[in-house]
C-alpha cells in the first residue's frame, strides 16, 4: 500500500538516495543530508505548529509500506517571499518606433521582478524510478491538493509551481551560461546550491536591475526561456490538466516557467467530496471497479492519503476494511474527503453507481 503522509526523520537516507539519482537542477531536494535534515526539521515544526502557518513548509513523504520506505517526495511552502526576497524574470515587450522612419519593433525583454511574494508554491515532487508509472506519479502530486482543500485557511488563494528548466547531462543551464555567469562568479550549480542553503540575498546583491534584451542573448539561450526540462514534461502537462496555466514568469536561473492556479480552480479541490467512513468488519469479496479515487483523513499533523476502488464508495459513506482504515488513522464514523486520482473520472454519486453491500 502506497500511503502519503508528512515527511519523518527516518526518510532521510531515502531522500539522499532519490535526489542524488535526480542529477542536478532539481533545487528544491540538494543531494545533501544537511541540507534535506534541515528541511525535513523545518517540516515537522510546520506540521506540528510550532510556527506561524504562513510560514510553514509542508514536505511529504510517500511510503511503501510493504517495502517500508519512502518512495517519493512532494511540498508545499505556505507563503513565498516573506523572510528573503523571492525573485523571477517576467517575460515581456518592449516596444520602440519612429513614424518618420516607419518602424516599429517589439522586442522580448526580461524584467525582474518580486511578483509572486506571498504566493503559496508547490515544489519538491520527486519520484523514485522504481515506483514510476501505474498512476503513484498523479497520487504524489495530486495529494498536495486534498492538504490544502482541507486547510485552505493556511494558504493563499493562488498556488504557483516553477518548473525545472532545460539543461544538459551536466547540469549545464543555456541561460544561466549566457546571463547569470556573466554577473556571478560561480557556476550554475553552485547558484543553484546557495539558492536552496536559503542564501538568496546575493541574488539582489549581484543580479542587474535593467531590463534583459533577449535578441542580445545566445540563440541557445533565447530557446530555453519558458521550457521545461525533458523529465519535468510529465509533472507540467499533470499541472496543466489541474487547471494550472503559464504566468509570463521564467525562473532566474534556469528560464523555466512558472505555472499558477487558483485554488478553488484546481480539478482536484473543486471534485472533492466528504464522507463518513464505515468500517467493514466482514471481508470485502467484490472486485475493484472503477478509477481509482483518493481518500485522506481530515488531520493537520497527521495528514494522510491513498487510493482505493471507486466501488467502496456509497451514496453517504466509504466502506473501508480494517487495515485501510488503520492506515488512514481513521475509525467508523469519521469525516474523510476523496477525489478522482485520474482527470475525467467522476465520484459515484448512487448507491447504484458505487455497488451494493
Amino acid at each position: 500500500m502506497l500511503i502519503f503522509r508528512p515527511v519523518e526523520m527516518r526518510d532521510l537516507d531515502d531522500l539522499v538516495t532519490m535526489a542524488g539519482s535526480a542529477g542536478k537542477g532539481l533545487t528544491t531536494l540538494p543531494a545533501s543530508a544537511e541540507l534535506l535534515a534541515a528541511r525535513i526539521n523545518e517540516a515537522r515544526d510546520s506540521f506540528e505548529q510550532r510556527n506561524a502557518p504562513e510560514a510553514g513548509l509542508f514536505l511529504f513523504a510517500l511510503e511503501d509500506t510493504e517495502a517500508n520506505r519512502c518512495v517519493g517526495i512532494s511540498g508545499i511552502q505556505a507563503r513565498v517571499g516573506l523572510d528573503e526576497v523571492f525573485y523571477n524574470y517576467r517575460l515581456s515587450l518592449s516596444v520602440n518606433a519612429s513614424r518618420e522612419l516607419g518602424i516599429h519593433v517589439r522586442t522580448p525583454t526580461l524584467h525582474l521582478t518580486n511578483d509572486m511574494t506571498d504566493t503559496t508554491e508547490i515544489g519538491s515532487l520527486l519520484l523514485d524510478r522504481g515506483w514510476r508509472g501505474g498512476g503513484n506519479g498523479l497520487l504524489l502530486s495530486r495529494s498536495r491538493f486534498l492538504f490544502l482543500a482541507c486547510f485552505r485557511r493556511c494558504f493563499s488563494g493562488k498556488v504557483f509551481a516553477e518548473m525545472r528548466g532545460v539543461s544538459d547531462g551536466r547540469g549545464r543551464s543555456p541561460l544561466w551560461d549566457a546571463l547569470g555567469s556573466k554577473f556571478f562568479d560561480m557556476d550554475f550549480a553552485e547558484a543553484d546550491y546557495r539558492s536552496v542553503a536559503g542564501n538568496r540575498s546575493f541574488i539582489a546583491e549581484l543580479m542587474p536591475k535593467y531590463p534583459i534584451y533577449l535578441p542580445m542573448l545566445p540563440e541557445a539561450a533565447r530557446a530555453v526561456v519558458g521550457r521545461v526540462h525533458q523529465q519535468t514534461e510529465p509533472a507540467l502537462k499533470m499541472l496543466q490538466s489541474e487547471g494550472f496555466n503559464f504566468n509570463g514568469l521564467v525562473d532566474i536561473f534556469d528560464g523555466g516557467p512558472v505555472v499558477e492556479a487558483f485554488v478553488h480552480n484546481i480539478r482536484t479541490v473543486r471534485d472533492t467530496v466528504k464522507k463518513d467512513v464505515l468500517i467493514s468488519r466482514k471481508p470485502m469479496v467484490e472486485e475493484p471497479r472503477g478509477s481509482p479515487v483518493m481518500i485522506c483523513n481530515a488531520s493537520f499533523r497527521d495528514f494522510r492519503v491513498t487510493r482505493i476502488p471507486a466501488n467502496w464508495l456509497r451514496y453517504d459513506v466509504v466502506r473501508l476494511p480494517p487495515e485501510v482504515a488503520q492506515a488512514l488513522l481513521v475509525e467508523s464514523g469519521d469525516q474523510v474527503r476523496l477525489a478522482p486520482l485520474k482527470e475525467g473520472a467522476v465520484l459515484p454519486t448512487d448507491n447504484n453507481e458505487a455497488g451494493h453491500y
